[in-house]
């Protein structure tokens, strides 16, 4: 599931952190793509693959384990049954309990993913020098300059973006399973359905939490250049010197790969998950 949702979606992830973390140097998602394309090439849309696969495929497997473990919490503190089928709300306050544990692996991995998208950015304007544009390079100035709790540099507003923001991403995607089913099992549904629902899951997603991201991504790339302010002076530096739309940039791309990666995202999973449970069985 992570693996679709980082091919689908990647070079709509890479504008998106170029275009929150320097707003300035682009009109819109057009002229970010042409930018991209003209000044890197179009590998310069991959930048950040590597580590923004480790990240998705580590994410989802930490929160798909640990959502099954926290329906099962959720059970018990409304006092069901093991096998009864929980609420659509009851779904979303599960996702929102197992992101918080999907937050840990995913924020060294997402802060090296971000500083490789925008490493050309940061070149151009003078922050950082040239030769820091490799996987290995990001991970050794992270150690040498801050040690290994510098890869957790922006964990809380990563978990500001994730516990809420994976509440309507599981609230939203079986909301919608729960529409396309009218009154059936939702293990019935097809592919178009099940891409659908989990479009409309991670586009719940990003319009809730957008504004967290983008003070997140400004963290962990700009504290390349030195010392950055917390999540707080961040947001406020940004909503005084830029204005509060400056907390929207990039949301295009971010919508249309919402749409599209998370589609793909939940299709991989309900079918890898399906095809799994039959080798069990079969067993």
């Amino acid at each position: 599931g992570g693996t679709a949702c980082v091919v689908t979606g990647q070079p709509f992830d890479t504008a998106k952190v170029k275009m929150q973390t320097f707003p300035d140097m682009y009109k819109g998602l057009v002229d970010c793509f042409v930018k991209t394309y003209k000044q890197v090439g179009f590998r310069g849309f991959y930048q950040g693959t590597t580590p923004a696969l480790v990240a998705n495929i580590a994410e989802n497997s930490v929160l798909f384990m640990c959502y099954g473990f926290c329906q099962q919490i959720v059970r018990r503190i409304a006092g069901v049954d093991r096998k009864t089928k929980l609420s659509d709300l009851q779904n979303a306050a599960a996702g929102s309990f197992a992101s918080a544990f999907a937050t840990l692996v995913l924020c060294p991995t997402e802060l090296v993913k971000c500083r490789l998208q925008a490493m050309h950015e940061m070149q151009l304007s003078g922050k950082v020098i040239q030769g820091h544009n490799t996987v290995w390079s990001v991970v050794k100035g992270v150690i040498q300059k801050d040690g290994p709790l510098g890869f957790y540099r922006g964990l809380l507003s990563t978990l500001l973006r994730e516990v809420p923001g994976y509440f309507f991403f599981f609230g939203g995607y079986e909301l919608s399973r729960t529409f396309f089913a009218s009154g059936r099992s939702k293990d019935e549904l097809g592919p178009i359905p099940l891409l659908l629902s989990g479009g409309f899951g991670g586009s719940c997603l990003w319009i809730a939490v957008y504004p967290v991201d983008c003070v997140k991504s400004r963290i962990q790339v700009l504290s390349m250049a030195g010392k950055q302010t917390g999540f707080m002076g961040t947001f406020v530096t940004v909503v005084r010197t830029e204005g509060v739309l400056a907390l929207y940039s990039g949301l295009k791309p971010t919508m249309i790969r919402a749409f599209l990666a998370n589609g793909a995202l939940f299709l991989a999973y309900e079918y890898s998950r399906k095809l799994m449970m039959k080798q069990v069985d079969s067993y």
